[in-house]
């Protein structure tokens, strides 16, 4: 008698909480709000969003020719030189012991000196911008010691997936930003792709090099930039916002047109461009067309994997298409019937 009453019990608890969950189910589906939105005209990008840094187009270290004592410093960090200017004095390791010597011996002596054994100059390469002064007055160098670093013009590097390298070609145009200066745009072009990539994190980058139409003032060797690389354009497109487009469980798209919430209709669409705003809509749809979209965004169906309560929505076959299917019934309470 008790496990009749138990099996009971059982039954009716999870008849229960099967009537409870389709009946939440539909009442929330008919509380579901949409949102209207009509097709336009417009224009859309498809874009290589990524990060990467200001550098260098060519960086240039400047060494001493000889060991000695830095003697005068000429230049300042930031300042723009010529090819051929002087940045710096250095004596010599024999220049600076003979000037020591000469010093006990009176200012005579040290000009006699400082007239016959010139400093050796040290000279900008190239035409540029000091970036990098890592010396000072009286300071002690060797020939392996770096003076200056000299840039002749400030590029940007962009770090590209190996996912969308293949995307990425020369010409292309970019708009890039800095984190130090985010209202400011500044347009380039990719000139340069390395072939060499990048392992970090067993994630494989390659550097995209972009020329700047023009080089602010603001802009500093290792600033982190956010680049969006155009990989196409279209002007004339028809557009809906890529929330209004749906995933069918066929992989097909589709939006919502007709009188919500009862008469909504599937239309098929075919999709070019999306830039995560806006979809381009290919085919399926006419220009100044009104759509809807759940408001609550939309979820993929899946195929039910079983249990007590499966959720309906599932792949159903023809049989029972549009039948509202019994609640499974667990192992337990199965062997409890028997019994």
């Amino acid at each position: 008698m008790k496990k009749t009453l138990l099996v009971l019990l059982a039954l009716l608890l999870l008849g229960g909480g099967a009537y409870l969950y389709r009946k939440n189910t539909k009442d929330r589906s008919k509380k579901k709000t949409y949102i209207s939105a009509v097709s336009r005209t417009g224009s859309i990008a498809d874009i290589v969003d990524t990060t990467g840094e200001v550098a260098p187009l060519n960086r240039v270290e400047i060494m001493p020719s000889v060991s000695g004592r830095v003697d005068k410093l000429l230049v300042e960090e930031g300042a723009v030189v010529k090819q051929g200017q002087v940045l710096a004095y250095i004596s010599s390791s024999d220049r600076v012991a003979i000037l020591d010597a000469a010093r006990a011996k009176g200012p005579e002596e040290i000009k006699y000196w400082e007239d016959a054994y010139k400093a050796t100059p040290v000279v900008s390469p190239l035409n540029g911008k000091v970036i990098l002064r890592d010396v000072v007055e009286g300071q002690t160098v060797n020939t392996s010691s770096t003076l200056f670093a000299l840039s002749d013009e400030l590029i940007i590097k962009a770090s590209v997936d190996e996912a969308d390298i293949g995307r990425v070609k020369l010409g292309q145009d970019a708009l890039c930003t800095l984190d130090a200066y985010p209202d400011s745009t500044v347009s380039g072009r990719v000139f340069q792709i390395l072939h060499e990539g990048k392992n970090v994190n067993n994630v494989i980058t390659y550097y995209a090099k972009i020329k700047l139409s023009k080089v602010p003032q603001y802009f500093k060797s290792q600033m982190t930039a956010n680049i969006k690389i155009v990989v196409s354009e279209k002007s004339s497109a028809l557009l809906l916002p890529s929330v209004a487009v749906s995933v069918a469980a066929n992989g097909g798209k589709y939006v919502l047109s007709g009188t919500p919430p009862e008469n909504l209709q599937r239309v098929p669409v075919t999709v070019g461009l999306d830039d995560g705003n806006n979809a381009e809509i290919l085919s399926g749809l006419q220009n100044g067309a009104t759509v809807y979209y759940s408001a609550t965004g939309y979820t993929p169906q899946k195929q039910p994997s079983g249990g007590i309560l499966s959720p309906p929505g599932g792949k159903a076959s023809k049989k029972d298409e549009g039948e509202e299917k019994p609640a499974k019934i667990s192992g337990r309470a199965r062997n409890a019937m028997r019994l």
